[in-house]
């Protein structure tokens, strides 16, 4: 039995990323899943056998071979018994940046894994690489991820991608996995490659459907402005990414990718109000008065902040916006007619509304 660490942890090491927070992922050659169980380690997982240590908690997992039997990532029949090789193990990985492994201080790179570290090349192991679709994500994200590094996608590969595309591999995408490699794309400095690396092999508008790439080949730099926010919160880099697309739009993706209802409902408003909040000062009372009560800023006010910080981003000024919050929210209900209280607290509000924009104008 024989333990080496392997993947991101030695690719991480490698390339001086490596700290102390690092996942550490384990292969273990030459064991049986009886054998770990008598160790202590427990077993997770249902397609193939992985243990969590008994101290560390880190995944171990036996060497494995698989064989495509069906659609998908799912689609996999697995082989874990005591005779796959660690160089079976790392062949069936997805970029030869990933397929190194380390015991003992000793490194195990069979296909090249360093070189193309060094030379900045994404590129697949072997042909295997074409039976998952969830590679097609992998690999954009580790263009963004890595784009600060000058990586680049290999021609080989990129080949690949479109094949996968082309074939309708790529549909077989789970929506929570799409949106899983979605929002950590998003959480890099330059996930404008994620979405420019996707476009390229022709999955943009499979994987982001009813999104259409023309939609950002009509503003100059689209994807590029994603990499200058100041900011690394990916749900509003989100809305950054679909401020130009439509409410309709919006919600039929995020239907789609099953998102959380705090992206869907921010990206939404963000879309439909951007017009509105470059000339806001310009807008009549009424609506000024309905911007408030559909952004609900009074009572979700966290929501509302997002909000705000999304168009602070694009370079919009809202102090305008934040102070007529400030005096909104000032409103004392006890001096008010108890009679009709709603229609009291909205007159209330257009009065301060009208004389705001009356100064400001």
């Amino acid at each position: 039995m024989k333990v080496y660490l392997v993947g991101g942890a030695v690719r991480d090491r490698l390339l001086n990323l490596a700290d102390d927070n690092t996942e550490k992922d384990w292969v273990v050659v030459g064991a049986s899943p009886e054998e770990m169980l008598d160790l202590g380690y427990r077993q997770v997982g249902k397609e193939f056998p992985v243990f969590l240590h008994p101290g560390t908690q880190e995944e171990y997992a036996l060497a494995r071979l698989e064989r495509k039997v069906g659609v998908g990532y799912k689609g996999f029949e697995f082989d874990t018994s005591k005779a796959v090789t660690l160089e079976q193990d790392l062949s069936r990985r997805d970029l030869t940046i990933n397929a190194m492994a380390e015991k003992n201080g000793e490194l195990f790179d069979p296909f090249n894994g360093q070189e193309d570290l060094d030379k900045g090349l994404l590129r697949h192991v072997s042909s295997a690489f074409s039976e998952d679709p969830v590679r097609i994500l992998r690999v954009a994200r580790f263009a963004a991820r890595f784009k600060v590094f000058g990586f680049k996608v290999a021609h080989s590969t990129h080949k690949l991608m479109k094949d996968m595309v082309s074939s309708g591999e790529v549909d077989a995408l789970t929506p929570e996995r799409v949106f899983k490699e979605l929002e950590k794309s998003l959480a890099y400095k330059t996930p404008s490659a994620f979405f420019k690396v996707l476009s390229a092999c022709g999955a943009y508008e499979r994987v982001f459907v009813p999104l259409s790439i023309s939609a950002h080949q009509n503003h100059d730099n689209a994807f590029e402005l994603l990499d200058t926010l100041k900011t690394n919160q990916s749900q509003l880099k989100f809305c950054v990414w679909l401020i130009q697309e439509s409410v309709e739009n919006i919600d039929q993706l995020c239907q789609r990718l099953k998102c959380p209802k705090h992206y869907e409902q921010l990206a939404k408003l963000s879309a439909q109000f951007y017009q509105f909040v470059q000339s806001f000062t310009q807008q009549t009372p009424e609506e000024v008065f309905e911007f408030f009560a559909k952004t609900d800023a009074l009572r979700r006010k966290d929501r509302f902040v997002d909000l705000l910080a999304v168009y602070q981003l694009l370079s919009i000024n809202v102090d305008a916006i934040n102070r007529l919050a400030e005096q909104l929210a000032t409103i004392d209900i006890s001096s008010l007619d108890k009679a009709n209280i709603a229609q009291a607290i909205a007159n209330e509000k257009r009065l301060i509304i009208q004389l705001f924009l009356n100064s400001a104008q």
